[in-house]
């Protein structure tokens, strides 16, 4: 609903970056939650940035939210919960067992939970989907790939797979399988031998999965 609004929170999100001393910024483009954005999408996000930087002057001053009251008490409270957190999985026995547990990802899914429970009740306001809606519904002009694309690539991997030695191929994606079943063992350099074997990426991950398996999440109530 109404993604040219989301040009507007992408401004609010880059320029508190900048105020924050970011030191590496991504704007997203308007319509990334529909699809994959258009290339005026990424233009109009490209020059986000470039205005912050260049017309604002936002970026010419090192920390200029220094000595703000709000936002030193901001950063305490955020050391203060992010304190309370670490303690928690500190007496679960550490990371690991956090996540072995399931701590973590039930963490995330309540936090999903409730952050979409108060958009839903309006106690959080999206602009344009809870209030201040209108009666048109209109994406836009979406980005749609075409079906060539996929014709060509599937035409180019079956070239590939045709004139590459498989023998090769084999060969590394088989040590890749043992390197990885040994804990201590180095992978990435074998990843990069089988890259340059002209081994797929499908192939590499497929090798990693039948020695890890799959994450499934768990449900609960």
């Amino acid at each position: 609903q109404q993604p040219d609004n989301n040009i507007v929170r992408v401004t609010i999100q880059a320029l508190s970056a900048v105020l924050g001393g970011t030191q590496s910024l991504h704007t997203n483009s308007k319509d990334e939650a529909l699809a994959l954005p258009t290339q005026k999408s990424v233009e109009i996000a490209l020059r986000t940035q470039q205005i912050i930087a260049y017309e604002s002057g936002a970026a010419d001053t090192v920390d200029p939210l220094a000595g703000s009251y709000y936002v030193e008490w901001l950063t305490d409270e955020i050391e203060r919960r992010a304190d309370e957190y670490i303690a928690k999985i500190d007496e679960l026995g550490g990371a690991l067992r956090a996540v072995e547990e399931g701590f973590v990802q039930r963490e995330i899914q309540d936090a999903a939970y409730r952050a979409q429970r108060a958009v839903e009740k309006g106690d959080d306001v999206v602009v344009g989907v809870n209030r201040f809606q209108t009666d048109e519904h209109n994406e836009g002009e979406l980005l749609r790939v075409d079906e060539s694309v996929r014709i060509n690539q599937v035409a180019a991997l079956a070239k590939l797979r045709a004139e590459r030695d498989n023998d090769a191929v084999q060969e590394i994606l088989g040590r890749i399988g043992q390197a990885a079943s040994e804990p201590q063992a180095p992978i990435m350099p074998l990843i990069v031998e089988a890259v340059e074997a002209y081994a797929t990426l499908g192939e590499i991950c497929d090798t990693l999965r039948g020695v890890f398996g799959e994450y499934t999440p768990e449900n609960w109530v």
